[in-house]
């Protein structure tokens, strides 16, 4: 069961008609009949009349303000649907279309929707009620419309019931690709996803980020607007003020609000650029404002107005600014231009826009061209009416030529043609002059998959059912003192960038950045924004990038650190510097120095191993050891010194291994041979029975040089295994780094250290025992002063050690080396080559005899002392024997006589001679 809704309304149309109708008929603007109906929604009027102090009524008012533009796309659907007819696309099928106005208002547009559903063939023009409209014939087979976007979509819901396909030349809201909502609403342009886009890549490429909006307050310039408020956050973009226009004329607030919403672009100074979505008679209307007060900036125009001449004729349009704006892609139209030609040739009884453009002309055709254009959007029907039958009918074609706006046009057609080649994809096996040869929801089908070669190209519908094709960049330009719109660039909706065709015109758009409009200066390379109180994240501070943080662009929102820590940047850099790299080079002066003092301790052992071999066979020689441990004394001084090398020039594992356990084990093996001879003299010299039977166990030259020497080889293998030195970097002063040797192990240095201490001290104390001995012989001495030297250097070496940094860190190691090595050498060596060189008389074997019988009779003399001394104190006296023995040279034995203080002469023990002289004998071959 099927209800009927009948469609009886009184509609208020025509300029040659009573104000009330008697027919639905003759609501209709433009129709031709045909096999196939094809509906058309234009808003033909900018506004329909709303007569004050009448009570409300269900009636459709007459409208006003005749858009020529849209006038003209009405015209290029008859053109289109008149060459189809014309070529074999349709062969034996005819094209009809129904073109009715809706005023700008959805409440005519959906007027017009119902007749569209009415069914076919119905007297009544009944719009039937069922649940299933899969056979159901209404009147037209598809609409093309409307313009504007708020429109089609209360339209699009309404056709959606039966699956009527839509098919808009000029609405762009980006809510329409929803297919959910809008099954069966397609359109021949990009949505305006694509438009905001476009926009904000202009503003981004122009190096604007502080702008305004103004839109008007319906579904077309709320949505655009959301639209583009999302591309604009997304690229760093703010919107100091957005303005919201009455979406219709008649609203009273529409003038305050315009001059409120020029207050606020005179007012925000810095804001410079100005997006505007709206119809053209609201840009009309906002510019004339502008116009009186003087406002001059950059106007981004959508792509509703972009090219509108009517606008870009107003006079001084040039003081507002520069218009730059993306237009539908234009094509070729001479066809279209012909066909305006001839126009005046046309009947006009089905065409009720034409004919009112006729009357227009005539009442307008007396003023000049821009008052023309303002006289014929300034006309109502109703005036019309008045003027109808009064003026004599003049044609103005030049004036349609004018106003063309080529991608309308070209959008308008290839809606025609895409329902065109549906149509024929239906029509492949069916008979279409019969209306029920198919449904719209079947042509709905075919025309997702239509392809059109367009400009030899190839466009069709995506999945929203929008055509992705490309916009023209249009610049307003001032040529020969008129306003000319022209195409600057082509931007890719698909691929997002501009494309220009000459050098000239990318000059041409270039040129804006000249125009400033940000919130805050534009903080330089090196800086960094900080936001203020503002709550947009376009106003800011500029502040300096902090040490070691870098800026290499433009309004950077943050610091890169630099990469790791081998570069550095300084504050308010713009890029990041590698750091120096320090170490102690070879050209170093200091390093030069130290290396000098090494060479010349070098040339020092060698002289002195020159003047021990030449000298062998003297007693200073023989008293020193003999030349082998003098040799291997030496040979140790002169790996001491050459390990001094590794301490300079860019370290490497092999350096940081190398120099400690070189000097360790050279001073080991040094300090262990002093450590003999002093033990070896001691020995030698000391009368002492007990001291000499404790250096007779002691003294094992070999094993114990071997011994002391090999448990150092083992400290440094074991470091050098488990914890080995590497090269490390020190980051420790800015702008530098420090390559150094890590010791591995501070512990293992400090015990290899501490293993040379340990024998140092050893040895120091043996030799203190022996500095008393014979002086031009006595090495025990000198010995005493180089280890203190020794012990002097490295205490004071600790401290400095530890609290010094940098690249002359490894020169303190040195320093103290050379100092404890020359401490050493010349304490052991130069006293002996001093004698050797300088006093040659006391370096003969008579010599040395004398002086060793003198020490070691007087040493004799001392134990004979001792151990009578001894024996008396186990007697009864108890004080200290005072006098000395005397030994009788000229007997074979002599008598000591002793004497204690306040007592009589004691007889001592007597010692001989031969005794004596047997002693010196041991004491002189043991030497």
């Amino acid at each position: 069961m099927a209800f009927v809704i009948f469609l009886i309304p009184c509609f208020v149309i025509g300029t040659d008609i009573a104000l009330s109708c008697q027919n639905a008929d003759d609501f209709v603007g433009a129709s031709s009949p045909g096999d196939i109906i094809i509906g058309g929604l234009f808003a033909v009027h900018s506004e329909m009349l709303h007569p004050e102090g009448d009570p409300i009524k269900p009636v459709i008012q007459n409208c006003a303000g005749f858009e020529i533009q849209v006038f003209l796309q009405t015209l290029a659907m008859i053109h289109a649907i008149e060459t189809i007819n014309n070529s074999t696309l349709l062969p034996g099928i005819t094209l009809g279309y129904e073109i009715y106005d809706t005023c700008a208002e959805v409440t005519k547009a959906m007027a017009s929707a119902l007749r569209f559903l009415s069914k076919f063939n119905s007297s009544e023009d009944a719009v039937e009620f069922k649940c299933n409209y899969s056979d159901y014939i209404p009147r037209v087979k598809a609409v093309i419309g409307a313009t504007y976007s708020e429109v089609s979509m209360a339209v699009s819901r309404l056709l959606a019931l039966q699956l009527i396909p839509q098919v808009s030349p000029a609405s762009s809201a980006e809510i329409l690709s929803d297919k959910i909502r809008f099954p069966s609403f397609f359109r021949t342009i990009p949505s305006d996803f694509h438009q905001t886009r476009a926009m904000t890549h202009l503003i981004c490429e122009s190096g604007w980020n502080w702008i305004g909006v103004i839109a008007t307050d319906d579904d077309n310039g709320r949505f655009a607007l959301e639209s583009f408020g999302v591309q604009a956050m997304a690229n760093n973009v703010c919107i100091a003020f957005k303005e919201m226009l009455p979406a219709y004329l008649s609203d009273n607030t529409f003038h305050s609000k315009v001059d409120h919403a020029i207050e606020k672009i005179v007012k925000e100074t810095r804001v410079n650029v100005i997006v505007v979505f709206m119809r053209q008679f609201h840009v009309l209307k906002l510019f004339k404002k502008a116009i009186e007060r003087n406002v001059n900036k950059i106007w981004i125009a959508s792509d509703n107005w972009s090219a509108a001449v009517k606008i870009s004729t107003i006079p001084n349009v040039r003081q507002l600014g520069t218009v730059v704006g993306f237009g539908f892609k234009s094509g070729d139209i001479s066809s279209f231009q012909e066909f305006l030609r001839n126009l005046h040739e046309k009947p006009t009884e089905n065409n009720k826009f034409l004919r009112e453009y006729i009357v227009l002309s005539s009442v307008c055709a007396h003023l000049e061209y821009h008052d023309f254009q303002k006289c014929i959007a300034n006309q109502s029907q109703d005036n019309l009416l008045e003027n109808d039958e009064s003026k004599p009918q003049i044609w103005r074609d030049d004036f349609l030529n004018a106003n063309i706006e080529a991608g309308f046009i070209r959008s308008t057609t290839l809606a025609v043609y895409a329902i065109a080649h549906a149509i024929k994809g239906q029509c492949k096996d069916r008979d279409c002059k019969d209306p029920s040869a198919f449904t719209p929801w079947e042509l709905l089908e075919e025309l997702k998959k239509v392809v059109i070669i367009d400009d030899d190209k190839e466009v069709m519908f995506d999945s929203d059912g929008d055509m992705n094709i490309s916009y023209d960049v249009l610049l307003w330009k001032e040529i020969d003192g008129q306003m000319e719109i022209t195409t600057v660039a082509e931007y890719d909706a698909e691929k997002g960038g501009f494309i220009f065709e000459d050098e000239e015109k990318k000059k041409d758009f270039l040129a804006l950045k000249k125009v400033q409009s940000t919130c805050s200066q534009h903080c330089r390379p090196g800086q960094v924004k900080k936001v203020t109180e503002s709550p947009h994240t376009c106003c800011y501070e500029c502040i300096y990038c902090p040490e070691n943080h870098y800026s290499n662009k433009t309004d950077m929102d943050y610091c890169y650190l630099c990469n790791n820590k081998t570069y550095w940047a300084p504050i308010n850099s713009s890029t990041c510097y590698r750091k120096t790299i320090y170490f102690l080079a070879w050209t170093d002066w200091f390093a030069i120095f130290l290396l000098l003092l090494s060479a010349f301790g070098v040339v020092l052992v060698l002289s002195i191993c020159v003047i021990f071999t030449k000298n062998l066979d003297t007693p200073v020689v023989k008293a020193s050891g003999g030349l082998t441990v003098c040799y291997i004394i030496l040979f140790s001084h002169f790996l001491i010194f050459l390990s001094t090398v590794f301490f300079i020039d860019v370290p490497t594992e092999f350096k940081c291994k190398t120099r400690q356990a070189v000097f360790g084990i050279s001073f080991t093996l040094c300090i262990s041979c002093i450590l003999i001879k002093s033990l070896k003299i001691l020995l030698a010299f000391s009368f002492d029975p007990k001291l000499q039977n404790f250096l007779k166990c002691m003294y094992k030259p070999i094993p114990t040089v071997v011994t002391c020497t090999g448990i150092q080889v083992v400290i440094c293998t074991s470091w050098l295994i488990f914890r080995t030195p590497f090269v490390s970097q020190n980051f420790s002063i800015p702008r530098v780094i420090i390559l150094e040797c890590n010791e591995g192990s501070v512990v293992a240095f400090g015990i290899m250290l501490g293993y040379i201490a340990t024998l140092a001290f050893i040895c120091f104390i043996f030799a203190f025992k022996g500095r008393k001995l014979p002086e031009n012989y006595n090495e025990a001495k000198f010995i005493t002063f180089g280890m203190l030297i020794y012990f002097i250097a490295w205490i004071v070496f600790i401290p400095v050690y530890a609290t010094t940094f940098g690249k002359y860190l490894p020169a303190v190691e040195i320093i103290v080396v050379l100092i404890s090595n020359y401490g050493i050498l010349c304490c052991t060596f130069l006293p002996k080559c001093y004698i050797i060189i300088y006093k040659q008389e006391t370096n003969t074997k008579s010599a040395f005899l004398k002086m060793v019988y003198t020490y070691s009779s007087k040493s004799a003399g001392s134990v004979a002392v001792s151990q009578v001394s001894l024996d008396s104190k186990s007697s009864s006296f108890r004080a200290p024997i005072t006098d000395s023995c005397k030994t009788e040279n000229d007997s074979v034995s002599g008598n000591c006589h002793f004497q204690v203080p306040g007592q009589p002469l004691i007889k001592g023990k007597v010692l001989p001679k031969n005794a004596a002289r047997t002693m010196v004998r041991k004491r002189v071959s043991s030497i």
